[in-house]
């Protein structure tokens, strides 16, 4: 029998588990978002947890723009989540793995054999991106056909097509052909649909509702377009979602990300053991997951990037702590907007952005404009201009509108790119995710 002074302290701690979540200043995280919104910064949906438990949850922006008619978006509309789909796929692979249908071991050559080094790649090296396998979304031709429904066998063919970038487990490279490889072995495996056991082995496990392989956006389905900010948001292309699949295909709300880390980090869909090794890293790669910590808090998570969509999930262990923001529309790096967040939730120093407009003359412009080459890595870049705009083309790729910030410094939103120029050196830094390459200009 429970005594009383048990039930007392079992109350105290019921409260004090409650009340933790609630000490963050919620109207400063409002305010933050209303800053974003109000100046046209960010449009998408967030969601905090502690201890399993949403705390915080807002929107912002719209879910769909035709012209004047503006759909505002709400804690329900739904996103494409990009890479963060490679967690969940990893998560089904490794419970075939231990249902005995599959092993670490298992070569790619019993499933693929046409693709380079397939009898040298197993499953392993696959979740870890060690296998070489060039990364076909950043292929010049991707581009031409991404658009278009494609079949297994067809985009088995294009892998098959593309060199291997390296040999399996000399190194790591972060490549969506590996997952969307293992999205193919899940179906083969089954003998359901990719969609179909995400239902059964994910999604109905642990109630999550609004989770699901995604088709053509849909926005009687409360599915978001994506845009870019070019003097207002103009819609993107659709990426056909037949073709990233187990990569990227996965369709969802923060709130229900939320739920699915805190579900993985408990155990409730895969081992301990398990999980250990997706946190393990290895020249910074773990089993669809990466380190991202705050400060000096472990988190482990993934990002996601399809079409104009930007995407962030992590989860913080020792606090318990879990966040999701998705974005279908982004002046204001995603990463800056997760980090403001956590920065007002655990009461670090953070100043919300005034967000001033910066127009340059098309002249002022001209000292930008010119060929830029690296030797860190074998890429062009071009910078164009169209009236007041600065454009940026790496080599085969679409041209991208560049947002001036001041001091000779633009930026790329949607690619977390900033691009900091020293005209008189006739040069430019690119620094994206954390990396930074040098470029010098190359004509006259």
């Amino acid at each position: 029998m429970i005594q009383k002074r048990d039930c007392y302290f079992l109350l105290f701690f019921i409260l004090q588990s409650c009340t933790h979540a609630q000490t963050f200043n919620k109207a400063k995280l409002d305010s933050f978002f209303v800053a974003l919104n109000k100046n046209d910064q960010s449009m998408g949906n967030i969601a905090i947890s502690a201890n399993g438990v949403l705390v915080y949850q807002n929107a912002i922006g719209f879910s769909q723009i035709n012209k004047e008619a503006k759909t505002p978006a709400t804690i329900e509309t739904k996103y494409r989540v990009g890479s963060i789909s490679k967690m969940f796929t990893a998560t089904m692979i490794f419970q075939l793995i231990d249902e005995g249908k599959l092993s670490f071991e298992t070569p790619l050559a019993r499933y693929f054999p046409q693709l380079p080094n397939a009898s040298k790649i197993n499953i392993r090296e696959m979740l870890d991106h060690r296998t070489g396998l060039h990364n076909f979304t950043s292929d010049s031709l991707y581009a031409t056909y991404m658009g278009s429904p494609k079949s297994e066998d067809e985009m088995i063919a294009i892998f098959s097509r593309q060199k291997s970038d390296f040999e399996p487990d000399s190194k790591a490279e972060y490549s969506n052909t590996n997952f969307v490889l293992l999205g193919y072995i899940i179906e083969k495996l089954t003998g359901k649909t990719y969609g179909e056991e995400l239902k059964k082995r994910v999604t109905s496990k642990i109630g999550l509702t609004q989770t699901y392989y995604g088709t053509k956006a849909n926005s009687n389905k409360n599915e978001a377009y994506s845009y870019i900010y070019q003097g207002q948001w103009t819609q993107m292309p659709e990426t056909d979602m037949s073709i990233p699949g187990g990569a990227g295909a996965i369709v969802s709300t923060p709130a229900d990300l939320v739920k699915f880390i805190n579900a993985l980090f408990e155990g409730k869909l895969i081992s301990i053991a398990n999980l250990e090794l997706m946190k393990t890293m290895r020249e910074n790669y773990g089993m669809a997951m990466f380190a991202m910590p705050f400060y000096d808090i472990k988190g482990y998570g993934h990002s996601g990037g399809i079409d104009g969509f930007l995407s962030l999930l992590f989860y913080l262990p020792k606090e318990k702590i879990a966040i999701a923001y998705t974005s279908n529309g982004t002046r204001y790096s995603y990463n800056d907007v997760v980090t403001g967040a956590l920065s007002i939730y655990f009461n670090k120093p953070f100043t919300i952005p005034e967000f001033k407009t910066i127009t340059l003359k098309s002249t002022e412009l001209d000292k930008y404009v010119g060929e830029y080459s690296s030797t860190q890595i074998p890429l062009k870049i071009t910078m164009t201009k169209k009236d007041i705009t600065l454009f940026a083309q790496a080599s085969g790729q679409s041209a991208f509108p560049l947002e001036a910030k001041g001091d000779n410094k633009f930026v790329y939103a949607s690619a977390d790119a900033t691009f900091q120029f020293e005209p008189d050196k006739r040069r430019l830094t690119l620094i994206q995710k954390g990396n930074t390459y040098l470029f010098n200009k190359t004509d006259k």
